[in-house]
């Protein structure tokens, strides 16, 4: 019987420090080694303690830290590892993991965080020596010994995002990572594989599980939208804020602005983009054949610096005339750009806080957008309480992930025996089991957990 097992070193019914181990046909992979967005210090890695050997190989889906964000750590305990991600990947780590280190320094510095900083910039060093860029669409061994194959197929998430197709001896796994069926501003959503490939075991994101049908908040109406919200604000004389992920939905939003500025429906006020999300930007522009046809990317300097965000002066300074201003973190966390911004814009009713993606119910940014006119909250750590006097704060539907129609729709197409459902919370992944393919195996394994899958 050929069977594969399968273990949650991270990540099984949450969402962050995603790392699953896979074994089969004398072969241990490693999918993704991220570190948890909600959590400090050593709570924050997988277990990287249930290895109970050196894996064969890691295969990195793409750049966002709840999936690549512990790599140096697993390098770092074996250091004779290899390394693959699709080649838009690698520079996308190098920024991303380069800057969790600063960020966790400054955390030990100013909070004293236990544990910090994870590893060091050596480290990431080190694991990028380890580290090869592929191209999707290439099959290629692991391992000069293993008869296990493997292929990156676009995943429609981010630049440089990948599903990872598995061929073990008489068992194939498919490995969603992060996906996205539907087009974005810049990128191709997921194309369905192919009818002939039959796909034993699934391992799916569920994410989006949780949320219901949304009519018709395409993408298209979306931005109609948000064209209409943010007019409103900056002719007005105020100010709109898009927090936003520095991967990803900061070059999406940025070049969706830049499209609405064009077509003349909001206004023609200066954009402004924050540090990380530009050095991000760079990269997207070096790999322009990993975006749609379709994609224009703007040049980067069509869009101002944000300043020092930690000098009130200068914030002050940003906010004077109406602009939007495109910051990280897009679940708007204590200390970062986009929260230090907001701390200033809370205090006037002119200026409007557009979230545009998923926002975790425990950070600031879903508490800022359920606040009460009047509540005070804090926008760092250490800080004072400030006094919300900002009404317009706003969510719109420019997700990067699967919508709980479009996986059962990729479950469908795919009719596999086995599926795995991962990276979402309980509500997510109980809804995403309680409704698809009634024929399959289902599994929800929770962390530390393995299950074995029979092809």
């Amino acid at each position: 019987m050929n069977t594969v097992e399968f273990t949650v070193l991270g990540g099984g019914s949450e969402i962050g420090a995603n790392s699953y181990l896979v074994s089969g046909a004398g072969t241990d992979i490693v999918l993704d080694c991220g570190i948890h967005p909600k959590k400090e210090g050593l709570e924050a890695l997988p277990d990287l303690s249930l290895l109970t050997r050196a894996p064969d190989v890691v295969l990195v889906s793409h750049g966002h830290v709840d999936h690549c964000g512990a790599v140096p750590c697993l390098l770092r305990q074996y250091p004779g590892l290899f390394v693959y991600a699709t080649r838009p990947t690698v520079p996308i780590m190098d920024r991303m993991l380069h800057n969790s280190v600063s960020v966790m320094e400054m955390l030990e510095r100013n909070q004293g965080v236990r544990g910090y900083p994870l590893y060091s910039h050596e480290d990431v060093g080190f694991a990028l020596r380890r580290t090869d860029g592929l191209d999707t669409g290439y099959e290629f061994a692991l391992t000069y010994q293993s008869p296990v194959r493997a292929e990156f197929r676009s995943a429609g998430h981010v630049l440089g995002s990948a599903c990872i197709l598995l061929r073990f001896p008489g068992h194939t796994v498919f490995y969603t990572g992060d996906i996205c069926l539907t087009h974005q501003e810049l990128m191709s959503g997921h194309v369905l594989i192919e009818d002939n490939i039959q796909v034993d075991t699934l391992i799916c994101e569920s994410t989006r599980g949780a949320q219901k049908y949304e009519g018709d908040r395409t993408y298209e109406a979306e931005m109609e939208r948000f064209a209409v919200e943010a007019t409103k604000v900056v002719e007005s004389g105020g100010v709109v804020l898009v927090p936003a992920f520095a991967l990803g939905r900061s070059q999406e939003l940025l070049n969706i602005i830049a499209r609405l500025k064009r077509s003349r429906m909001i206004p023609r006020v200066p954009v402004y983009a924050s540090g990380l999300g530009r050095a991000i930007y760079e990269i997207y522009n070096d790999h322009l054949d990993y975006l749609r046809p379709a994609a224009d990317l703007r040049p980067l300097d069509e869009f101002g610096r944000v300043g020092n965000v930690w000098e009130p002066e200068s914030v002050d300074d940003l906010l004077d005339d109406p602009c939007i201003i495109v910051a990280t973190s897009g679940m708007m966390v204590e200390n970062t750009p986009s929260a230090m911004i907001a701390k200033e814009m809370v205090k006037s009713r002119r200026h409007g806080i557009f979230f545009v993606g998923y926002l975790d119910p425990d950070t600031l940014g879903y508490r800022l957008l359920h606040a009460n006119t009047g509540d005070k909250m804090a926008f760092e750590t250490p800080g004072r309480n400030v006094k919300i006097r900002l009404e317009n704060r706003q969510q719109f539907s420019f997700s990067a992930h699967a919508s709980r129609d479009d996986l059962r729709r990729l479950i469908e197409h795919l009719n596999p025996k086995n599926i795995v459902f991962v990276h979402g919370d309980p509500d997510a992944i109980d809804w995403m089991s309680a409704n698809t393919n009634g024929q399959a195996r289902k599994f929800a394994p929770m962390f530390g957990q393995t299950v074995v899958l029979e092809a």
